[in-house]
């Protein structure tokens, strides 16, 4: 791990599930089940980043600020005043690329829709979206991954590179 404040909050949350879910266990079995937990954590940390990066690649093509804090979600609004290509046959193509978007994200299966709009539209976490579906982690993780597959897979067919 080449952060060192990502490293500090992996090693933070496994210590936190540690507390939360084992702190009845005996003492000995405690370095084993954070070792698990750890591993478990920055696992989840990498596929966190690999689905981030992804969505940022897609979607940063159709951003056209270089400021590196910008939220490639913001720069898809397409309401009034808000951002606005320099061409109109910029602005068309934006439009249009949005509209292709919404309407493959509106064909994935229910619950696929449901985790991965939860999950990246509205910057919940895994155990939020869990919670608000009624459903385990895992599955919301699983719904998010084939999502995440399915739209890409749609929008590389269309046209629409990474």
């Amino acid at each position: 791990m080449r952060d060192d404040e990502a490293a500090l909050d992996i090693v933070q949350d496994a210590m936190l599930k540690l507390a939360e879910k084992y702190g009845g266990k005996p003492a000995g079995e405690l370095p084993m089940l954070f070792q698990r937990i750890l591993q478990n954590t920055i696992r989840d940390f990498y596929r966190r980043q690999k689905v981030r990066s992804l969505w940022t690649t897609l979607l940063s093509a159709f951003s056209s600020s270089d400021d590196e804090d910008s939220d490639p979600l913001e720069t898809l609004e397409v309401e009034q005043g808000s951002y606005s290509p320099a061409t109109p046959h910029a602005s068309l193509e934006q439009s249009q690329v949005l509209e292709i978007i919404e309407k493959e994200v509106m064909k994935l299966p229910p619950r696929q829709r449901e985790a991965f709009l939860m999950r990246y539209w509205e910057d919940m976490d895994i155990a939020e979206t869990a919670a608000a579906m009624g459903c385990s982690e895992g599955s919301v993780k699983t719904h998010c991954s084939r999502a995440t597959h399915s739209l890409a897979t749609a929008l590389k067919a269309k046209g629409i590179e990474l």
